[in-house]
Order: structure tokens, then C-alpha cells, then sequence
């Protein structure tokens, strides 16, 4: 089944695919017809270092933005992001999976249907033994580490 034969859902992204970020840029920059902030409940975010993964988890918030494609980008900006996320359907072993998921929109507070990138199930359980977790849920707000003293 080709992605032409789906729903085109917008794609919930709460990391480096945020505007401002280095992902937002190569990825989504002109291909977009709205970008909104949103929330999703369910679910903690971790460093990856240097990204973020996305565990759910009862109780949790995460903020980002419910980005929706122009229809002429939507399939080749859908495998381009999987490819991005190392996302391989089916695969037990992916970095992240793809998944359907409500989200909050800030500005109305109503839930829509999006993709959202989850970290993968051994990811995942790695995260929660050892993981540092982002407090508030905002990659773009999270305290990085300074440098240590020697």
C-alpha cells in the first residue's frame, strides 16, 4: 500500500524538527501548509544526547508543534522522515516508531490524529533503566549540561 492510499495525518514533532531547530530547516521549510504548537499527553521525552526521544508514559506531557504537509509533499516528507527517525515498519529493532497518537492544540485545546515518532520498544526500556528525562517536556527549553570542571 503506497502513503497515497492513507489518511494524510500531520505529523506531531517535538524535537529537532521543531522551528528553530536544525532538523525544521532541511525538512520541513517550505513544505508545510500550517505549523502549530500542540501537546501530547502520554508520554515523557528523554536525551538521546544530541535528540530526543519520546517514551509514553501515564501522567506525561510533552510540548511541540503539529506540523501539517502541503498534500504535493506529504509521501516523500513521510519517507524521508521515517528514514530520518530510523524508522523501518515492522522492524522490532527501529530507533523510533511511527505511531497514530491525539494531540492538543494549544490554541483551542481541540485533539487531532497525527504520526508522532516514539522511541522504540528496547530504546525505550533503555531510556527508563539509565536515561536523563527533559523535565517540562521541551526539548527547545531543556537545561543542557555546562561544561565540567577537571
Amino acid at each position: 500500500m503506497t502513503t497515497r492510499n492513507r489518511r494524510h495525518l500531520p505529523f506531531f514533532v517535538y524535537g529537532t524538527l521543531r522551528p528553530g531547530e536544525p532538523n525544521h530547516d532541511l525538512f520541513l521549510r517550505g513544505r508545510t501548509r500550517a505549523e502549530e504548537p500542540g501537546r501530547l499527553l502520554g508520554a515523557v521525552l528523554y536525551d538521546g544526547p544530541g535528540y530526543p526521544y519520546a517514551v509514553e508514559e501515564p501522567g506525561g506531557e510533552l510540548s511541540g508543534e503539529l506540523v501539517t504537509a502541503r498534500p504535493e509533499s506529504y509521501d516523500r516528507l513521510l519517507l524521508e522522515l521515517d528514514e530520518l527517525e530510523e524508522y523501518v515498519p515492522g522492524d522490532p529493532d527501529s530507533l523510533y516508531v511511527r505511531v497514530e497518537r491525539d494531540v492538543v492544540r494549544r490554541r483551542d485545546g481541540a485533539t487531532v490524529r497525527a504520526w508522532v515518532y516514539l522511541a522504540g520498544a528496547a530504546v525505550a526500556a533503555e531510556l527508563r533503566a539509565d536515561g536523563r528525562r527533559i523535565e517540562g517536556g521541551d526539548w527547545p527549553a531543556r537545561g543542557l549540561p555546562g561544561p565540567t570542571a577537571s
